[in-house]
């Protein structure tokens, strides 16, 4: 059996219902990427890609910097313009591989796994290739995003390697994270799945997995080289057990 992708349009995953819980679920680790960030921004304008609901760009904002967005759901950014402080953000609506902004930034980010929401290798590199365009001359692009390999315990069954992994687990539902992923294109199709007292929802979402290897050969492609590599956002070292990477590139 192949894999047959879905029938896929990415702004379904981020429409209205999405949006209105979206902020429901923090990560934990936000307070850290914003200290992280500032200090990259050092004071200069901040441009962030897939903006969503402004976790990161309002808290960024709050400690004086300019920063602006680019945002291709529309859902999304009326929940940023609902928050405090939403409304002073210059937020773009468009495809942050192709949206064009006359500024100059000295930090541009995407963070959140966000850059896998591109589901094609192009689409990847041209994102890359556009956040090197708006970058100053001494400004750093940085990348969040999770690292493949450990992600999912996948096992293979008729040609298609699948996996299921409990999300969370408490005394009034459950969480399920179901999906399949394609070798060739490093596709997933993935389905999160609430089960509670309140009934049943259901979140499709694809990706496309980036290794940072991979990533960091965009950006070479982009005139960019890799500064440094964490394995977080509070500075831990990136190693082979690691999760996620926290990227920092400038200027080659």
């Amino acid at each position: 059996m192949s894999f047959a992708p879905m029938d896929f349009d990415p702004l379904d995953s981020f429409g209205p219902e999405v949006a209105a819980r979206y902020d429901e679920s923090p990560r934990g680790d936000e307070d850290a990427a914003v200290a992280r960030l500032a200090g990259l921004a050092a004071g200069g304008p901040v441009l962030e890609l897939a903006v969503g609901t402004g976790r990161l760009a309002l808290p960024l904002a709050g400690q004086g910097l300019r920063v602006d967005g680019i945002e291709q759901s529309e859902a999304m950014i009326e929940q940023l313009r609902a928050r405090p402080g939403g409304g002073a953000l210059e937020v773009t609506c468009g495809d942050m591989a192709r949206v064009a902004l006359p500024g100059r930034y000295r930090l541009v980010f995407i963070a959140f796994n966000s850059l896998m929401n591109l589901i094609t290798q192009d689409e990847q590199v041209r994102c890359v290739a556009n956040a090197a365009r708006h970058l100053a001359d001494d400004g750093v692009f940085v990348v969040e995003n999770v690292c493949p390999d450990p992600m999912y315990r996948l096992e293979q069954r008729d040609g298609v390697d699948q996996y299921a992994h409990v999300g969370g687990i408490s005394a009034t539902g459950v969480h399920l994270d179901v999906g399949r992923y394609d070798r060739v294109t490093q596709r997933v199709d993935k389905c999160h799945v609430r089960i509670g007292e309140h009934g049943t929802t259901r979140d499709t979402l694809a990706l496309r997995y980036v290794w940072p290897s991979e990533l960091d050969l965009m950006a070479r492609l982009a005139g960019l080289e890799l500064r440094e590599r964490h394995g977080g956002w509070s500075g831990e070292p990136f190693t082979a057990g690691s999760r996620l990477h926290v990227s920092v590139y400038h200027r080659a």
